[in-house]
């Protein structure tokens, strides 16, 4: 049998797959990538053993959950662990603190006949040494982040740069007012530990250096990590350009004829057209206040007309006007406020190609 290990980093810089014996609801507030959820309990045996341990102590706590996990219950558990083992010879199982229920499957598994290694201090400790990983680079690496007006294509410039770090990849949302996608969102826990991994994995490889975009606090519903929200408002930047005319027609894209293909990808034909003119919809709804109502309803409108001949004749071009105004009246005075206010951390700006350029030269230099 190969040794339970506490080598959390080569856990996560080979992509070892683990199974995780916590129960569905713990698992779902967070969990690690290239783990399934095997528990040993359901959520309502988990809270019925919770309550004996409360009522009558550990001993009993145990004898009832052996009480609800028995028979055939068991064999089917067993059986699935025991698929896992033997398809992921080179993996490892784990509960919350690698105590009891992490034990309990690794002894059951052994009278099946297969010795399966566990993970030792199971999820917390795996979890914690994340959250080291994190603030070790917050503190250790240098970074520079990409800012610029809304439609600039700063995701782009991102995604060209080798030493780059996707935050709204990881977040699968595109960071503003608009940018929620067809499929949801990663937990928050689940956002911190797989930017821990990337950010660890990167390192391992050599590199210090990390290009990020500009971001607030919250990209959608995945809050950034403190560390990483302070630090965002002290880097270098670098600030994109690009003309009006360009913003709106990638904005277009990304916006109405990209998200439309997801909906249609995720929820069909039938359904998918409604629910993106939804989506639309309520992400201009959401910045009512900020909008004011006049200019809210005037752009509501406009969108609405775009959705109708979207959807009638297929054609998207209606959309550069609802698209137009928000930006002339909305995003970028509040983005020239923003860059005035950023002036003193700009090291560089132009266009797309001259940051791409200048951000791979800054790294060879450092």
């Amino acid at each position: 049998m190969r040794d339970n290990t506490s080598d959390y980093r080569e856990l996560f810089l080979s992509d070892v797959p683990m199974m995780d014996m916590r129960a569905p609801v713990e698992y779902a507030k967070g969990a690690f990538p290239n783990t399934v959820s095997l528990p040993l309990m359901t959520d309502i045996e988990r809270q019925r053993v919770g309550t004996c341990y409360k009522q009558h102590g550990q001993q009993a706590a145990i004898e009832l959950g052996h009480q609800l996990v028995s028979g055939q219950i068991k064999a089917a558990r067993v059986e699935a662990w025991a698929a896992f083992a033997k398809a992921h010879p080179q993996g490892y199982l784990y509960c919350f603190r690698g105590g009891l229920r992490s034990q309990i499957v690794q002894q059951w598994l052994k009278e099946a006949g297969i010795d399966y290694p566990r993970v030792i201090g199971g999820y917390k400790a795996m979890r914690t040494f994340l959250i080291e990983a994190l603030d070790r680079a917050m503190a250790e690496c240098d970074f520079v982040i990409v800012g610029g007006m809304t439609g600039t294509g700063k995701t782009e410039v991102v995604a060209a740069l080798a030493n780059s770090i996707d935050l709204e990849g990881h977040a699968n949302h595109r960071g503003s007012s608009f940018g929620k996608r067809a499929t949801g969102q990663p937990a928050q826990i689940d956002f911190e530990n797989q930017l821990a991994i990337d950010l660890l994995k990167r390192r391992a490889r050599g590199q210090q250096q990390f290009v990020l975009e500009d971001e607030s606090r919250l990209i959608g519903t995945c809050s950034l990590p403190l560390p990483l929200h302070q630090g965002m408002q002290r880097y270098p930047l670098v600030w994109l350009e690009d003309s009006f005319d360009g913003r709106v027609q990638r904005i277009l894209k990304d916006y109405v004829i990209d998200l439309a293909g997801e909906f249609l990808a995720v929820h069909g034909e039938e359904q998918g057209f409604a629910r993106f003119a939804e989506r639309l919809l309520q992400s201009l709804d959401n910045i009512l206040k900020r909008l004011g109502g006049e200019r809210h309803a005037r752009l509501r409108e406009r969108m609405q007309q775009a959705l109708d001949e979207q959807l009638r004749s297929g054609a998207v071009e209606l959309h550069c006007g609802w698209i137009e105004a928000l930006l002339s009246e909305y995003y970028d005075p509040m983005y020239v406020y923003q860059r005035d206010s950023k002036a003193a951390r700009i090291e560089f700006a132009g266009e797309a190609e001259a940051v791409i350029a200048y951000l791979a030269e800054r790294q060879l230099q450092r």
